[in-house]
């Protein structure tokens, strides 16, 4: 890709960027969030066709200007986004072959589909039954089903953006497995993620991209690359630390749950919490460790406003007084916020506007005799703006415009409008780069010297033990055991993240 530029009204997303990629390796694409890199690979595999940016690209010895998607999967290229494009009520066989359905007399030929649809899942490493709908799999099953999906499309250069941020260890350890493999076999991979120890491990070659512009390609085995030289070029200076530093200043317990007991919404006999009993204190982060599935967002969704499940029973006391959460307005008018781990389909609508979306979980705060003030409006959202550096020129863009990150810390803006006693935060950094959640880290520091208090949920038990000042760990529905952070260690809370007896309390 030579000299690409492509601009939006207002933003130079792209500015004379160039990008070499080699055959058979994986190459890998580092960048803050909205520095450039899903647009980039936009750009090559034709969802902004030619003559939208200025530019060549040159493929396989030849110049090729995509005029759309189609074009590009006919020349062997193919991108899996960051959000799935499955449909979940249709099966596995449908999902691969949509909208390129072998036909035989002029129907759909679904029995050498379904044939065609085990090969294709075999070589993807997918044991399932290819009639299997894709909302009955999990998330990292369904990554498979996308890559079996190009494979469909004859692939010789796979790109993924994000592949790994929605899964679990297990699931991503496979999936980069995947990844050597097909590199193997002489198929290139060009791979945008935000986990530097992924990116360091599987990759040949690292791009890193900083405010739409290319900064430097390092050769991992020949450059002496580490987390650190990444981070160097992608935030443009030295981060010698990867929490901001903090000293806590810790009050009484303010925020207590006892016996917090909830059904599963569908399945009568199953239990998600499973008597569970917390406190959080003034000035505290208290973290939530678990693995995918122990029920860390069912206890959050759950307790606000039961949002999540069918309640069986549980008291929730704030400043020594037990208050009614029965709904969504109880939990915020109680001074509770959720911020979801699904900022697409729950934290925001994306079609609306920053400023609306920054406003919209208290309204009554900008309205007049029934009427929203537009002015105030306008200018609540751009101090959150500025505030909080959400990378954009106006609140009137829309928030689908926005990169993940500056998502994230829009749907931060519309709980801290709200002006919450306590913020649970559900994967707060899942999917942003590193110099974000730098800043979201400052963020939530802010928060509790305020007297808040905030609580944490993270897959990532590094993130943990350096953000919190003290972390539950829950297994299966219940809380196994609470670890000071001065007692903080990944082995020590592996092992209560996997074990159903309680441990005693720190």
């Amino acid at each position: 890709m030579q000299s690409i530029t492509k601009t939006f009204p207002g933003v130079k997303a792209l500015d004379d960027v160039n990008l070499v990629v080699r055959e058979a390796e994986i190459h890998a694409i580092c960048g803050e969030n909205g520095a450039g890199k899903s647009t980039l690979m936009k750009v090559l595999s034709g969802v902004y066709p030619y003559g939208s940016y200025t530019g060549e690209i040159i493929y396989q010895g030849e110049r090729v200007r995509f005029g759309d998607i189609r074009a590009s999967e006919h020349a062997g290229i193919a991108i899996i986004h960051q959000e799935l494009a499955l449909v979940p009520g249709m099966s596995i066989t449908e999902n691969i072959f949509l909208g390129n359905e072998p036909r035989r007399r002029g129907a759909i030929d679904w029995k050498y589909a379904r044939r065609r649809a085990l090969e294709l899942m075999r070589q993807v490493g997918l044991d399932e039954d290819p009639d299997t709908l894709i909302k009955d799999i999990g998330v990292g099953k369904q990554q498979l089903v996308e890559i079996a999906k190009a494979f469909a499309k004859d692939v010789r250069l796979l790109i993924l953006d994000e592949p790994t941020a929605a899964l679990n260890e297990d699931d991503s350890r496979h999936l980069l497995d995947l990844l050597r493999g097909f590199r193997d076999r002489g198929i290139t991979l060009i791979m945008i993620s935000h986990k530097l120890n992924e990116i360091e491990a599987v990759a040949d070659t690292i791009t890193i991209i900083r405010d739409g512009r290319t900064i430097e390609s390092l050769d991992v085995k020949g450059d002496e690359v580490n987390e650190d030289r990444i981070v160097r070029g992608m935030v443009g200076r030295e981060l010698s630390s990867r929490f901001p530093d903090h000293t806590p200043e810790i009050g009484e317990v303010f925020f207590e749950v006892r016996d917090w007991t909830v059904r599963h919404p569908t399945a009568e006999d199953r239990l998600v919490c499973k008597g569970s009993e917390f406190h959080v204190r003034r000035g505290e982060i208290v973290g939530f460790a678990g693995l995918m599935g122990a029920g860390r967002t069912e206890l959050a969704m759950s307790l606000f406003g039961r949002s999540y499940g069918r309640y069986v029973s549980g008291r929730v006391f704030k400043d020594g007084e037990e208050i009614q959460v029965k709904t969504v307005a109880d939990a915020i008018g109680h001074g509770m916020a959720y911020v979801s781990e699904d900022r697409k389909s729950i934290g925001l609508n994306l079609l609306d506007d920053i400023k609306t979306s920054t406003v919209a979980a208290k309204l009554k705060k900008i309205t007049k005799r029934g009427v929203i003030d537009r002015v105030r409006e306008h200018g609540v959202a751009d101090d959150y703006r500025k505030s909080l550096r959400i990378k954009t020129p106006t609140v009137d863009e829309g928030v689908v415009k926005l990169s993940g990150g500056n998502q994230q810390k829009v749907v931060l803006a519309k709980w801290m409008f709200t002006d919450p006693d306590l913020l649970i935060l559900d994967e707060p950094t899942r999917g942003i780069d590193v110099g974000a959640k730098y800043e979201i880290y400052g963020i939530i520091h802010r928060l509790v010297d305020q007297g808040k208090g905030v609580i944490v949920i993270s897959s990532e038990l590094p993130e943990l033990i350096g953000l919190c000042d003290r972390i539950y760990t829950v297994f299966e529905g219940t809380i196994t055991g609470e670890v000071a952070r001065s007692d903080a260690d990944p082995e020590l809370l592996m092992k209560q993240m996997t074990a159903m007896k309680k441990s005693p309390t720190s």
